[in-house]
């Protein structure tokens, strides 16, 4: 069994950073791509950003610029660093991977189960 589990969200203030994290544990023989994706009251669950193994990185228009997607895989660990925060991007932050276990030829999806970004002064 795998969980993804998010950490590092809360309030800040328009212009403020925030860094999320997000841990695999469990297991894991390897994890492919990494994604971080967003959910506002109201509103459909929108992509954020995505890294792949080899580092290769891809983000959404409305956060380009101002979000760094990064990962680290010897602690299985997935980052999105937020900056100059707008009130629209405040929504419930979850985190995405593809994860192959020991033993398993095939990759799953996993999802975490969010953090709670407030953009608010």
């Amino acid at each position: 069994q795998v969980q993804l589990m998010e950490s590092g969200g809360g309030l800040v203030q328009p212009g403020g950073s925030l860094r999320l994290s997000c841990g695999a544990s469990g297991n894991i023989y390897s994890i492919g791509v990494m994604k971080w994706y967003r959910q506002a009251p109201g509103k459909m669950r929108e992509f954020v950003a995505r890294i792949f193994s080899d580092g290769g990185t891809y983000y959404s228009d409305s956060v380009k610029g101002r979000f760094t997607i990064s990962r680290d895989d010897a602690k299985n660990m997935e980052y999105l660093q937020m900056n100059s925060l707008k009130s629209e991007d405040a929504a419930v932050y979850s985190c995405n991977a593809m994860v192959r276990g020991r033993g398993n030829s095939d990759c799953l999806e996993h999802w975490g189960q969010g953090t709670q970004v407030t953009v608010s002064s």
